[in-house]
């Protein structure tokens, strides 16, 4: 049975190979981020991105597109990491908000495909980015939450909130929207 979420709340993860699946009903960029206990960020190797689409643990999506699915195994992601965010990205020429595409919706599946829990993103505006959920580890054990942290200043903005320093910022933002394939 699919837990279903509200903003805030969160669930058990007793499973160490997941899937986060992403359905957003326009095209976005869906992103991968690690972070330690505090939620920062910190060095390189901290973004999933189409040019970099792996990191310790977790394989993100390579294509803009309306639907994503990330494959997740939670024994992988190093120890020092906490938390593991999904973000959504609404591309540069596409649309300008999210308030003004239909609410995305995100969930976290067993391998066998089944949901274990999902978070419908609802009342977001004139956001850019978003962290959608993470996956976080307390006392040892995983658990999904809902965030729907959203920031109208775009992937930058949510990096520096993060922790980056704003110029690093700004460049990995530009790198991970820089490497999105190009369709003809």
């Amino acid at each position: 049975m699919t837990a279903e979420l509200v903003r805030g709340q969160n669930h058990p993860v007793s499973q160490s190979r997941v899937e986060i699946r992403v359905s957003a009903g326009t095209p976005v960029l869906a992103l991968a981020s690690l972070a330690d206990e505090q939620g920062r960020f910190s060095g390189n190797g901290i973004l999933a991105h189409p040019g970099a689409r792996s990191l310790p643990g977790v394989e993100s999506p390579g294509e803009l597109a309306d639907r994503h699915t990330f494959a997740v195994d939670l024994d992988e992601v190093a120890a020092d990491v906490h938390r593991l965010g999904v973000l959504l990205v609404l591309p540069p020429g596409g649309p300008v908000r999210f308030g003004a595409v239909p609410a995305s919706y995100v969930a976290v599946a067993d391998p066998e495909g089944a949901e274990l829990a999902g978070y419908t993103l609802t009342g977001l505006d004139a956001e850019t980015a978003v962290v959608a959920l993470e996956l976080y580890r307390r006392q040892g054990a995983w658990k999904v939450r809902a965030v729907g942290q959203g920031y109208a200043e775009g992937l930058g903005a949510l990096l520096a909130d993060g922790g980056l320093p704003a110029p690093a910022a700004a460049e990995l933002a530009s790198v991970a929207l820089g490497t999105i394939p190009r369709t003809a």
